[in-house]
């Protein structure tokens, strides 16, 4: 019996389709597919979501009840073996888009530790994870909030941060061309994401 595809969610954070960001994500697409994955690729800025409102209608079965785009989301999140997400840096964090889907996903933090009750770090994370990013200056500290965000996403979604990508000075659309290093270097990741899931 033929084995199935690993189903990979890519999601795009930036507020530019074609910035730095973007483009290092599309390469990680190109390698989760030539490692045979099926990728599905959402960008946030096309979706209609209301960041959460903290009306706790989902304390009654763990589901958002603010009816938008973050319910078909929501399903995609879950049904992934893999999940890929790209931001770029804004005030050493992720861009509004993508805070926007992570907040929503308190839904998920209620059903998990709330309804459930399962405590803390005793969940397998049996789902992989990559995370790519990219700020425009050199600061030290330039992706610790993002980084530390991420993580607490990923982990109410079980999933094992298992590679990060961070670069820094890339600001203009494009600079990332001039780094073709980086673009392998997500390729790569995007096929080992894939072989790792």
């Amino acid at each position: 019996m033929e084995e199935s595809r690993k189903k990979v969610l890519a999601v795009y954070g930036s507020p530019r389709r074609k910035g730095n960001t973007s483009l290092l994500l599309k390469q990680a697409v190109l390698g989760a597919r030539d490692a045979g994955a099926d990728v599905e690729e959402v960008v946030l800025r096309d979706l209609k979501i209301s960041p959460c409102l903290e009306i706790y209608g989902c304390m009654q079965n763990g589901r958002c009840v603010i009816k938008d785009d973050f319910q078909e989301l929501y399903d995609k999140l879950l049904a992934c073996d893999a999940l890929i997400l790209a931001s770029p840096i804004f005030f050493y964090s992720v861009s509004a888009h993508t805070k926007i889907l992570i907040d929503r996903c308190q839904s998920l933090w209620v059903k998990k530790y709330w309804i459930d009750k399962i405590p803390p770090g005793t969940t397998p994370l049996m789902k992989k994870g990559l995370f790519i990013s990219v700020g425009a200056t050199r600061g030290k500290k330039l992706f610790d909030g993002a980084l530390l965000t991420v993580r607490y996403f990923f982990d109410v979604l079980n999933i094992d941060l298992a590679e990060v990508l961070l670069y820094r000075e890339l600001d203009f659309e494009g600079d990332v061309l001039k780094h073709p290093e980086y673009l392998e270097k997500a390729c790569a990741a995007g096929k080992n994401l894939v072989l790792s899931a």
